[in-house]
């Protein structure tokens, strides 16, 4: 048996490729939708993707389930568990076969049978996977939302991302149970999860890529607590915020992703184009490092330096009906060139759906068009802890903390008022009136927040430098 762990760091996503080796089929479990990779490693090890699965409707990426039956022509396996409401509105169209618990997928010689483990969502499966040849039993088992190292799938996502109100609780109580079937499995079963830490599916993920069964009944909290109440109670509290764009993912995976065939290639564009963008509002997203940023930019456009957290706070903040043109740094950082940097950035985008990149600019050029059509550029102050501290003592700044609402509770500045980065949209209305600082925890969402605010009308703002560690570095008072 051949077995491939894929990661992509940015969804903190784990796709795997297992193959016979005798045979030379192979299976891929939770792609994502690049592809190419899956496709250049089977090759590589003489072997043929004939069969493709997921373990339940993502709502963090696209799945490539179809684009990667669409290349390969292999066979599609959906979950046919979790009721009328959670079934796969592709899947007649796209002839996959239907999968309910306990059935087995058999590539060449290697079985992965089917586990209903529903909780994360109604329809998830888990599977076990067995070598025959070897006849000694399973050797593991691909969770995907359900277990990971050191945390459990979080149960809310119903009901905070996809608005099907009062299912936080049935659902925690659902995956207690489910979790009674995987403490009954042998504790030698390596455990192969589809996310680890950084991904918003669950609170507390290990950064290690695979465990065992035995191990995460010993060291996995959700896997260990035994009292259902305290479990419901512990696996409720303390989940941070699901992005907005989760329930778009929902709905795209539910009803079929569109196949794209390959990974966008966005075109130049000259630089006087930026005009006719900025002037009519285009959604234009400035991937220059956010003191660049702060200090000029054409106005309307989003600070959203190139990072791991790049498509993250795309998905919270760019809505899905608009066309998207990227600015990108010509002193890039990134290896590589700009058009590769803007391949990149559209390929993330891609990755969550935020398929119309229309084109790319480079940014010093928009700048200077921008400028020389007559334009201003818009800046974003920094203001130091002192310095603020100074002003909320006569009530001349009012601070809007972007951080999540557990970084809140943990502790905030007096007189703070909690809104988060992706909420800033839908909440404008509720910000106090007159100048504002915005704050997070080392200044990086905050620079994103101001920069929307900014398109949004409030240019009334400005940024805390180094966030909340840097007030608290200078000692100056917490609430809670």
């Amino acid at each position: 048996m051949y077995l491939r762990q894929f990661y992509d760091s940015s969804l903190a996503q784990a796709s795997y490729l297992i193959g016979c080796q005798m045979t030379g089929d192979a299976i891929v479990v939770d792609p994502i939708r690049d592809v190419d990779a899956y496709l250049a490693a089977a090759a590589a090890e003489g072997l043929r993707i004939t069969h493709v699965t997921e373990t339940h409707i993502h709502a963090d990426f696209i799945s490539g389930s179809r684009e990667l039956t669409a290349r390969t022509g292999a066979t599609l396996h959906l979950s046919a568990e979790g009721g009328a409401e959670w079934q796969y509105a592709y899947a007649a169209s796209d002839q996959a076969q239907l999968l309910h618990d306990g059935d087995r997928i058999r590539v060449g010689n290697i079985h992965l049978d089917v586990m209903h483990t529903p909780g994360h969502t109604p329809e998830h499966l888990a599977f076990i996977v067995t070598d025959t040849p070897r006849g000694v039993g399973p050797m593991g088992i691909l969770s995907g939302d359900f277990v990971f190292v050191g945390d459990v799938g979080r149960p809310d996502l119903l009901e905070k991302a996809a608005h099907i109100a009062g299912t936080m609780e049935a659902s925690a109580r659902t995956l207690f149970h489910s979790l009674q079937r995987f403490r009954a499995l042998p504790d030698h079963l390596q455990l192969w999860p589809g996310h680890g830490a950084g991904s918003a599916c669950g609170k507390a993920l290990g950064a290690v890529p695979s465990s065992t069964v035995g191990y995460e009944k010993l060291a996995n909290w959700g896997v260990a607590e035994t009292d259902e109440e305290a479990f419901v109670h512990a696996v409720l509290e303390g989940q941070p915020e699901p992005p907005k764009y989760f329930a778009e993912m929902k709905r795209i995976n539910r009803d079929g992703p569109t196949v794209l065939g390959a990974m966008p290639s966005p075109t130049e564009w000259p630089a006087r184009e930026i005009v006719t963008l900025a002037r009519a509002k285009a959604w234009v997203l400035d991937l220059r490092d956010m003191n660049r940023f702060a200090h000029g930019h054409v106005p309307g456009s989003i600070s959203l330096p190139m990072s791991r957290s790049f498509s993250t706070w795309a998905g919270w903040i760019v809505p899905y009906d608009v066309d998207i043109t990227l600015l990108l740094p010509r002193d890039s950082t990134i290896d590589g060139s700009s058009s590769e940097l803007a391949r990149r950035a559209a390929r993330e985008l891609a990755m969550i759906g935020l398929d119309r990149v229309r084109g790319w600019i480079d940014a010093d050029a928009a700048l200077s068009a921008w400028t020389g059509a007559g334009e201003t550029l818009h800046t974003i102050p920094q203001i130091s802890a002192a310095a603020l501290a100074n002003a909320m003592n006569d009530n001349s700044l009012h601070v809007v903390d972007v951080r999540g609402h557990t970084e809140w509770e943990s502790g905030h500045l007096p007189s703070a008022v909690s809104v988060p980065v992706g909420l800033l949209s839908d909440s404008l209305a509720t910000l106090p009136d007159g100048p504002l600082v915005v704050q997070c925890q080392g200044g990086a969402r905050s620079a994103i927040a101001a920069s929307l605010l900014h398109r949004l009308g409030r240019t009334d703002v400005r940024n805390l430098a180094d966030g909340f560690q840097g007030w608290t570095a200078a000692q100056l008072p917490v609430e809670r």
